[in-house]
């Protein structure tokens, strides 16, 4: 069974092949919906678009954005909806595009995170308001 690896957290969990990365996150104890550079934390923990849906339409808010920071090959593909987020300037989104806060290679979000085999995560990534690529 694959090792999930929380840096900030410094917690490992073993996790089911296949299993979600933020539903296993949430069993374990650990809020992945943290909003952007920690403002909203204990908010988003309750009001987040999986919790809103019930799980059944994820990766709209970009709160449970996460940095894989070792074993991206064992996470499945971008989702669209990911691919929009992290890759597409411009996007129909209400909320703002993540195409220009850096690490777009290894950024995912939680909920759309599939576990395929051991992974270390950071939970919460630092955005970057006023870095160079933020405004360009």
């Amino acid at each position: 069974m694959p090792i999930v690896k929380f840096i900030k957290e410094k917690k490992e969990i073993e996790v089911p092949e296949g299993a979600n990365l933020r539903a296993e996150a949430v069993k374990a104890g650990i809020n992945l919906n943290q909003g952007f550079n920690g403002i909203g934390a204990s908010i988003n923990k309750y009001c987040n678009c999986s919790t809103m849906s019930f799980g059944l339409i994820g990766g709209m808010c970009g709160t449970c954005r996460v940095l894989i920071t070792k074993g991206m090959e064992n996470t499945n593909k971008l989702t669209m909806r990911e691919y929009v987020k992290f890759k597409v300037p411009l996007t129909p989104d209400p909320i703002p595009p993540l195409a220009y806060i850096g690490h777009e290679d290894t950024m995912r979000l939680a909920c759309c995170t599939t576990v395929n085999g051991d992974i270390e995560v950071e939970s919460g990534p630092e955005v970057n308001l006023f870095g160079e690529n933020f405004f360009s």
